[in-house]
């Protein structure tokens, strides 16, 4: 199984962040990125949050579009069990949406919408399989893992 939801912020929008949302705890994952895991699911969960997003609090949207008013924003989502499953991902920066909501399920073509928002936000995926490989998406199969890291 693996379960990932999360704010991924530059570096120069990370100071925002911190400053929007109380209690935050973001993790590095190099080249200039941080991750704040959204381990928390909203109150009325079930109801999508933004974009079709499930797991976002409604209303996140406009608080991570102020954030990337200082540096580019993304929000994902990953879950896969047994091989099988779905990834979204949205990019703001300058204020506004610069990619997606992007969703795709399991063998459907385009890309994985994670590693295309890391594109959005500077990734290099180098010698590595993938922009999500790049910056050690894998190291942890649950949100809650990272901040155990």
């Amino acid at each position: 199984m693996y379960s990932l939801q999360a704010v991924i912020v530059t570096e120069s929008a990370r100071g925002e962040l911190l400053d929007s949302v109380q209690g935050a705890r973001l993790v590095a994952l190099g080249q200039h990125l941080s991750l704040l895991p959204l381990t928390e699911v909203p109150a009325d969960a079930g109801v999508p949050g933004f974009g079709e997003f499930w797991t976002a609090p409604a209303g996140f949207d406009r608080l991570l579009a102020e954030c990337s008013r200082r540096g580019a924003v993304a929000y994902v989502e990953a879950e896969y069990f047994g091989g099988t499953g779905t990834q979204s991902a949205q990019v703001w920066d300058s204020g506004e949406t610069v990619f997606g909501p992007q969703h795709q399920a399991e063998g459907e073509s385009g890309g994985s919408p994670i590693s295309q928002a890391l594109r959005w936000l500077g990734v290099v995926k180098g010698d590595h399989f993938d922009e999500f490989d790049a910056v050690g998406l894998g190291r942890h199969r649950d949100t809650d893992d990272w901040l155990l890291a």
